[in-house]
């Protein structure tokens, strides 16, 4: 779990306000949450009540994950960032996956902060990790999607290769119903001022849903 966090030199340089909120902590996952879920619903009907579909990629938080696409030559609207794909989905009145109770949590977190969100189960996670740009040449088996080029894509990296990226995150690192220690990078390329309350609000739900203990969290850089 001690794992080291750092962001690279070209995405400190290129997104200068880039902030991540890193939560880790002792879980229990289990497969649905029935209480999660009324929460789920709940947001989802404020989700339709504030959005169109086509505003949803004006939401400032998802705006910004796109515009960090753009300065590194990423279509946004091909590698929609999962936050906008979430919201997306719900204002077209399609259903929401329902995987497990810690995946469904950090859905609800996405959706109602709309940051793109990478949950990895930590004890699959190989040394520490850095923030840096993907390479055209990187496998990554994304987790739902198969391959994904993620040639320009935000990426975290441990010492095996690329396990996340704000688009979708990899199968390798994946949270599982067996996973007892995870790890939550909550990405904000803007609008860092909403990081403190989406990290209480995240533990809460860990706390209410998973039996979250253990909980550590900090803001980087």
């Amino acid at each position: 779990m001690g794992h080291i966090i750092s962001i690279s030199d070209k995405i400190q340089n290129s997104c200068p306000d880039y902030r991540a909120g890193i939560i880790k902590a002792h879980v229990h996952n289990t497969k649905y949450s029935n209480l999660l879920w009324k929460e789920i619903t709940q947001e989802t009907e404020q989700i339709k009540k504030l959005y169109t579909l086509s505003e949803i990629n004006k939401r400032l938080t998802i705006q910004a994950t796109r515009q960090a696409y753009k300065t590194f030559g990423k279509d946004p609207n091909r590698y929609r960032p999962s936050a906008e794909a979430l919201c997306r989905r719900i204002v077209k009145e399609t259903e929401l996956y329902q995987i497990s109770t810690l995946v469904d949590l950090i859905n609800l977190v996405s959706i109602k902060s709309g940051f793109s969100i990478g949950g990895f189960d930590a004890d699959k996670i190989d040394g520490d990790l850095t923030l840096g740009i993907g390479h055209k040449e990187e496998n990554f088996n994304a987790i739902g999607r198969g391959l994904l080029n993620i040639d320009g894509l935000p990426v975290y990296r441990d010492k095996k290769g690329p396990i996340g990226t704000p688009t979708s995150d990899e199968i390798r690192t994946q949270l599982s119903i067996d996973t007892q220690n995870i790890l939550i990078i909550i990405n904000a390329y803007s609008c860092a001022n909403l990081l403190p309350e989406t990290i209480q609000y995240t533990i809460r739900l860990l706390t209410d849903y998973a039996d979250a203990t253990n909980i550590t969290y900090k803001i980087i850089p």
